[in-house]
């Protein structure tokens, strides 16, 4: 699995990681989905580690995701910074437009 950070994304990242966050953290967010299938894929930054977490291939941001969560992933996926909002996006498609930026700093 690999994640490309286009600059305008890496830019932005560093500008909001004011906590100096030192991980990107691939999310499948299901709350208020009611189904724990039901869900986005999205990204928070993190210092969080644990044993259930999977290394993602990125030459810019050292990137995770829980083990159990890829599976709704795509293989090779583009991290892009468009209109204020994020958005996560892979050769088959968009996985998710409108990610906030206050999002990706939200403690779960």
């Amino acid at each position: 699995m690999r994640l490309s950070i286009t600059d305008k994304a890496m830019e932005k990242i560093y500008e909001i990681n004011q906590n100096h966050e030192n991980y990107v953290m691939l999310t499948y967010d299901t709350k208020k989905m009611g189904c724990a299938v039901n869900g986005l894929p999205t990204f928070r930054l993190t210092n969080a580690e644990n044993s259930n977490l999977i290394k993602i291939d990125n030459q810019q941001f050292p990137t995770f995701i829980n083990e159990m969560q890829a599976v709704f992933f795509a293989e090779e996926m583009k991290l892009d910074f468009i209109n204020s909002m994020f958005r996560l996006s892979s050769p088959e498609g968009i996985l998710n437009p409108f990610i906030p930026v206050n999002s990706v700093l939200e403690n779960d």
